[in-house]
């Protein structure tokens, strides 16, 4: 709609035929959607307020669950309400946030249903720095957080790898850097390239691809993950957070060297190792053939110097121990040895015998007290003890009865008799 229509031709046009007026003064009545319809139109309709450039502060900012962003941008006076809708922001590299100084591209138009106007972004970058290093800033930060660049999850490096698996493009100058290097530093390893997009679309999913690829083969003890120099949006590939997780994930130690030496990306903080340049990575992947022949050799030298030295003390030993007494004369050691033996063996003999004599002595005077204590001796001067039928010696004239048959035991024999009176004595001896 041309912006120098005039809205009462417009009501005209939208109210033809009908007679819908004003009571009063006759002026045609406007619905509020016809009024938001046409200040659209006129918005629309003015190519100043299409593909604007708009730079300010955001606040407010929402991410819809459906996808769209909605925000306001500001000023030191004033404010101007945004959308950004799913379909646009969807690849964008770096996530909007209030209190971001930003610059906005799209076209402003009017929201019809509550009849405001609002700026629909298609395209938004960070003011003073490229969009680009604001998503590595954000994603090295995430990452970090998450704990992906902790060297406690640095795997070695292994000392000489049997087989390095290269993750690069085969046209590639890194390629050829990282090959004449390790030929020369170390050419028995085996070399396994795989090729894979290092650059502009598809790159990302092709590196992890190609990173999955070798954690499935046994044989690949080192990756490194390479490529040249280039510009930030070059190396974008490896500033992706698939790539980053597909190096962190990985069982096989990873070398990153991406660019040169004053390029970062979050590969390089993802890896194992950083090298600077393909070669130092190259360097790092293997040690140098001489200088291993040269450690072993001093190696070998220091072990033959070792053995040497403790031959000697052992033999130092040796000359000590026969310089003693004992091996200088023998015979004499011997002979006194024996002399002592002879001496503590007659000692022994004679401990022996008086130990034999005094047990003897022990001996006879218990078979004196003994003899003296026994009971035959008692008998042999006229006495005898009696017994029940049982076999239990009766001690009193109590135990007996008329009748009881008892048996009386004499030092030279037994006999049995037969109660026929018992009479107990008045006065008994206690």
């Amino acid at each position: 709609m041309p912006a120098c229509f005039n809205l009462k031709d417009y009501y005209s046009f939208r109210h033809s035929g009908t007679n819908f007026k004003n009571m009063q003064n006759q002026e045609p009545v406007l619905k509020v959607s016809e009024i938001n319809r046409y200040v659209k139109g006129l918005i629309q309709g003015d190519p100043r307020l299409q593909d604007l450039w708009v730079t300010g502060e955001i606040s407010n900012f929402k991410h819809h669950r459906s996808g769209h962003m909605y925000f306001t941008v500001k000023d030191h006076s004033s404010s101007l309400r945004c959308v950004f809708f799913r379909r646009d922001n969807l690849h964008s590299p770096f996530k909007p946030d209030d209190g971001m100084e930003v610059i906005l591209h799209g076209n402003l138009s009017v929201y019809e249903p509550i009849g405001v106007y609002q700026l629909y972004v298609d395209n938004i970058e960070p003011a003073g720095m490229g969009s680009l290093y604001v998503a590595f800033e954000q994603l090295k930060q995430k990452l970090e957080a998450e704990g992906l660049f902790r060297p406690e999850h640095k795997k070695r490096l292994p000392l000489i790898p049997r087989k390095i698996g290269i993750i690069t493009s085969p046209s590639g100058a890194a390629l050829q850097d990282i090959q004449s290097t390790i030929k020369k530093r170390f050419p028995y390893v085996n070399l396994l390239v795989v090729e894979s997009l290092v650059q502009g679309p598809g790159s990302a999913p092709d590196l992890v691809r190609a990173l999955d690829l070798l954690n499935r083969r046994e044989d690949v003890d080192l990756i490194i993950l390479t490529r040249g120099g280039g510009s930030l949006e070059d190396l974008w590939p490896f500033n992706d957070e698939t790539v980053a997780r597909a190096i962190h994930r990985s069982n096989i130690p990873v070398i990153s060297a991406v660019g040169h030496e004053t390029d970062f990306t979050i590969a390089d903080f993802t890896a194992d190792y950083r090298a600077h340049t393909p070669t130092e990575a190259a360097a790092a992947a293997v040690p140098r053939y001489d200088d291993l022949v040269a450690d072993i050799e001093k190696l070998r030298a220091r072990a033959a110097l070792a053995l040497k030295n403790q031959v000697l003390q052992e033999k130092q030993r040796l000359d000590h121990i026969v310089s003693e007494r004992f091996f200088q004369r023998p015979r004499e050691r011997i002979h006194t040895f024996r002399e002592n033996l002879e001496r503590l063996d007659e000692n022994l003999c004679r401990d022996i015998v008086r130990l034999l004599q005094f047990k003897g002595m022990q001996l006879n005077n218990l078979t004196d007290k003994l003899e003296s204590r026994s009971p035959l001796n008692v008998m042999n001067r006229g006495y005898s003890f009696c017994q029940d039928t049982e076999g239990n010696i009766i001690r009193s004239i109590k135990n007996i009865e008329v009748g009881d048959l008892l048996r009386l035991s004499f030092k030279d024999g037994r006999a049995d008799c037969r109660t026929e009176k018992v009479e107990e004595d008045s006065i008994v001896d206690k």
